[in-house]
């Protein structure tokens, strides 16, 4: 703090700069800053110690991209062949986020289960719940047996996209990623310490329990605060990141077609079939024409091309199933395989009709809002068995004065409520329906359907899909506990605060 202080006074005199100009300077220096509403000094022990920590904007966490947000219609704005009209175009804006570079691998899926497993010794069911269903390689009439066995684990599929994983699993993958993540940072900060053999079961870093202060861990030194206080870093101090999660539906369109490659001024030059520019589905400069722009079955039994002896054939794109992540060019976000290669899970409930529905800003359905489990007294309960805060789903009588929502659980949202089940012919009194007219399938003698609450959306085609699919507006659906051998997922992060700060 002496030699801050030198410098302080050092600076002032030589470049002879204004009052103003000094204040400014200290400032830099953690001193003299006020509050323009109270007059009173920020991070002054002697006021009361109020620390206002200036932070200009969020760090990308690691491999994630930053995806600058804006307005673009979504949907599909092609022919819709398959007639199911269910992503109808409609202008919308997305804010700013971070995306990951490319899908989830294997050797990370690898990763994750070996902290499992090291971690939550008197709990080897969570080891076992994460494990990806290596069997959905298996047909009944095509031979797939080696995939099974040697897909996830071999270390030449090391650099592949994982497979065979659930929503559900991809979603507590994140929860786990924003936890390492975080540890890491404080590890970095000299706050914590790695200590493997003390991090077992409940005592495992979770961010949440660590800003609840139900997390000690192994302390190399604590955060240094206002004046001499040492104590845990805060929310406040802008070092820890926020959650890692799947994708909005409507993120995940926005960053595929990334048209801030064809936009000056605000104006887009040429809209976008697919994630790149043209109709075709080869490479168009001269070094690389005739490639294939992504992996992706390109007719009735052709995966991957005729192949060519002696060598490289550009008709053949050298992969049988998925392809190492990074095999082909990036579009202009520098996101590779938003085209083919494997469908990717996004946080979305489905519904046909949901562009309909939802809002022109961050459209999202699927909001499940929830909030801390409490005692008697108002106090935050302790942890769980695995170390992570409580969580309860808000009740209607917390939300009988709110204006902005009314209940917990939006995932049917303006779908399920009795306005929109009016069916002219359906005595929707004499069922039970429980759904939506998006939803259900009318028969004589039944109402049944194949969509429902636990229905979540994936995008972007794969190795074994046709072009039509590898558009970014086209839409599927699959029940979030079920997995499938074209199916991964790729991580995103809100972007909080300014502008991005480069690493």
């Amino acid at each position: 703090m002496r030699k801050h202080n030198i410098l302080f006074v050092g600076i002032c005199s030589l470049l002879l700069f204004s009052t103003t100009s000094c204040q400014k300077i200290k400032s830099i220096f953690g001193g003299g800053k006020k509050s323009s509403t109270t007059g009173w000094a920020y991070n002054d022990s002697k006021n009361g110690g109020f620390e206002y920590k200036k932070v200009k904007g969020q760090k990308a966490g690691p491999g994630l991209v930053y995806i600058p947000g804006g307005t673009f219609t979504m949907g599909r704005t092609q022919e819709d062949v398959m007639g199911e009209w269910n992503n109808n175009p409609r202008r919308v804006t997305i804010a700013s986020f971070y995306m990951d570079e490319h899908e989830v691998r294997n050797i990370d899926w690898l990763e994750y289960l070996k902290w499992l497993e090291r971690v939550f010794v008197s709990y080897p069911e969570e080891y076992r719940k994460a494990l990806p269903d290596t069997l959905v390689w298996r047909e009944q009439l095509a031979y797939n047996e080696p995939m099974v066995t040697n897909y996830l684990r071999f270390p030449s599929y090391a650099e592949y996209p994982v497979v065979g994983v659930s929503w559900e699993q991809a979603t507590e993958y994140c929860i786990w990623r924003t936890d390492r993540v975080n540890e890491q940072l404080l590890v970095e900060k000299k706050v914590l310490a790695h200590d493997p053999e003390n991090q077992k079961d409940e005592n495992n870093f979770n961010t949440d329990a660590y800003l609840a202060n139900q997390y000690t861990g192994t302390v190399k030194k604590n955060y240094k605060g206002v004046g001499k206080e040492r104590r845990a870093v805060r929310w406040e101090d802008g070092i820890l990141l926020p959650e890692y999660r799947l994708p909005t539906e409507a993120e995940w369109e926005y960053a595929a077609l990334a048209l801030v490659g064809n936009t000056k001024d605000e104006r887009i030059s040429n809209a976008r079939i697919y994630p790149w520019d043209g109709t075709w589905l080869r490479y168009a400069n001269k070094k690389h024409r005739g490639q294939m722009m992504a992996n992706y079955a390109r007719g009735k039994g052709d995966y991957m091309g005729v192949a060519e002896k002696g060598k490289k054939d550009m008709s053949n794109d050298g992969f049988d199933y998925t392809a190492p992540v990074k095999s082909f060019w990036p579009n202009d976000f520098g996101l590779y395989d938003m085209a083919g290669n494997v469908n990717e899970w996004v946080s979305d409930v489905y519904r046909p009709l949901s562009f309909q529905d939802m809002a022109e800003f961050n459209p999202y359905r699927g909001n499940v809002f929830k909030t801390r489990v409490t005692d008697e007294d108002g106090n935050i309960a302790q942890k769980d068995s695995l170390g992570r805060m409580r969580y309860r789903l808000q009740t209607d009588a917390e939300l009988a004065n709110r204006e902005n929502y009314r209940t917990a659980d939006n995932r049917n949202y303006d779908d399920g409520d009795i306005k929109s089940r009016l069916l002219s012919d359906v005595d929707w009194k004499s069922k039970d329906t429980k759904g939506t007219k998006d939803m259900y399938y009318v028969t004589d003698e039944e109402t049944t359907t194949l969509i429902d609450d636990e229905a979540r959306v994936y995008k972007g085609g794969s190795w074994k899909d046709r072009a039509y699919w590898i558009v970014p507006g086209s839409r599927r659906y699959l029940n979030q506990k079920k997995a499938a051998n074209d199916i991964g997922f790729r991580c995103a992060m809100s972007q909080i605060g300014g502008k991005k700060v480069k690493k």
